[in-house]
C-alpha cells in the first residue's frame, strides 16, 4: 500500500502543487534573470563585501552570468525550460542581487523588456529583493503589473535576530523587514520571505522562533526555507577555512523540519526547504546528493515523523 507521498501529496503546503492547481495542470517553470544590479551592501551605500554568506555566482545559473543581455537570458531560459522540462508556463524570477536597487524608470524598462518577450506564455513575474530597498514607488511599480501577472516580491529576512544580521554584515535590520512588510500590507503583490538556519551561534530553540515571527504577517504568502552553505568567496567562507564550525547535515537538517514545519501557519505556501549552491563553489556542508534526491529525503522524513504543516501552529504565539 503506497503512501500519500507516492501520490505526490506532501505534509506541507508546497509551491508545486500550488502552480499545479492555479495554473490548470500546466508545467511552469520560473526564468532566472540577472538585472546586472548591485547591493547596497556591495557598493558602499551601506557596506562593502556584501553579506558574510553571500557568494552571487553561487546560486546565479551559467546562463544568467554568461549572457549579456535581458532577452538573450530570458530566450536561452525559455528554450531550456521546454526543451529540458517540457515547461509550458514561465515565471520571470529576478533573483541575483538586489532587484529593486535602481530608480523606478530603470526598473520598469528592466521589467517591462523581460515580460515583453513571450507575452502569451509568460505568467508571472519575480522579484528579489533586500527589504531596506523597498518603498512606496517601488510597491506601486510592481503593483501595476498585477493586472495581467502574478508578480511576487521576494525579500531576505535571513534570521529575526539583529544580533545574527550585524554579525553575518547584512545592512539591513529585522525592524526593517517589519517596516517592509507593514508597507504591503494590503497589497495585491504576493509576498515571499527567505530565510537562512544553521547559523553556528543560534540555537535550535532561536531557530523555531522563526515560525511565529513569520506566522504574524497575515501578508506572507510563500516562504523559502535554506540552510546556511558555506561557499568559496564569501566572507563565512573564509572564516570557515581558518577555523570550520558544525553546519547541518541532512539528518540533523531534516530533523529540524520536522519540528520547524508544523508551528508554521498551514495557509503559507513553501516554496523551498532548502537551498542549492554552485557544486564548485561549495565548501559546506556538502550532501553529495543532487536535488531530487535530497528533496525526497526530507519529504520521506517530514512524512514518516508525522511532521505536517500547522498541526502545532499557534495563532497567538507568545513572543
Amino acid at each position: 500500500m503506497g503512501t500519500l507521498l507516492d501520490f505526490g501529496v506532501k505534509p506541507y503546503n508546497h509551491y508545486g502543487a500550488y502552480l499545479k492547481e492555479k495554473y490548470n495542470n500546466k508545467r511552469v517553470f520560473k526564468i532566472i534573470v540577472d538585472g546586472n544590479l548591485t547591493c547596497p551592501n556591495r557598493d558602499g551605500s551601506k557596506g562593502f563585501g556584501g553579506c558574510a554568506y553571500c557568494n552571487v555566482d553561487s546560486f546565479t545559473p551559467d546562463s544568467a552570468r554568461k549572457l549579456p543581455t535581458i532577452r538573450e537570458q530570458v530566450e536561452e531560459g525559455i528554450e531550456r525550460a521546454i526543451n529540458s522540462y517540457r515547461a509550458e508556463k514561465f515565471i520571470i524570477y529576478f533573483q541575483p542581487n538586489t532587484n529593486t536597487y535602481a530608480p523606478v524608470h530603470y526598473l520598469k524598462a528592466m521589467y517591462d523588456e523581460a515580460l515583453s518577450i513571450a507575452p502569451e506564455h509568460v505568467v508571472g513575474l519575480s522579484v528579489g529583493t533586500r527589504p531596506d530597498c523597498i518603498d512606496f514607488e517601488k510597491v506601486a511599480l510592481l503593483e501595476s503589473y498585477t493586472d495581467r501577472y502574478d508578480v511576487d516580491l521576494e525579500m531576505g529576512m535571513e534570521s529575526i535576530y539583529n544580533e545574527t544580521l550585524n554579525r553575518i554584515n547584512r545592512g539591513c535590520s529585522h525592524e526593517e523587514l517589519e517596516n517592509a512588510l507593514n508597507l504591503v500590507k494590503d497589497s495585491p503583490l504576493d509576498i515571499c520571505v527567505h530565510t537562512i538556519f544553521g547559523f553556528p551561534w543560534e540555537s535550535k530553540e532561536m531557530m523555531l522562533r522563526y515560525a511565529d515571527e513569520i506566522n504574524r504577517f497575515p501578508q506572507i504568502k510563500f516562504v523559502k526555507l535554506h540552510h546556511l552553505h558555506i561557499v568559496e568567496g564569501s566572507i563565512m567562507g573564509v572564516q570557515y577555512r581558518r577555523n570550520p564550525f558544525p553546519v547541518f547535515s541532512l539528518e540533523s537538517y531534516a530533523d529540524f523540519l520536522c519540528e520547524f514545519i508544523p508551528l508554521l501557519r498551514p495557509d503559507i505556501i513553501i516554496q523551498r526547504t532548502f537551498g542549492l549552491a554552485d557544486q564548485e563553489l561549495l565548501i559546506a556542508p556538502n550532501w553529495g546528493l543532487g536535488k531530487s534526491s535530497i528533496q525526497s529525503y526530507i519529504d520521506k522524513t517530514l512524512e514518516r515523523r508525522g511532521a505536517i504543516q500547522g498541526t502545532s501552529y499557534t495563532s497567538s504565539p507568545i513572543l
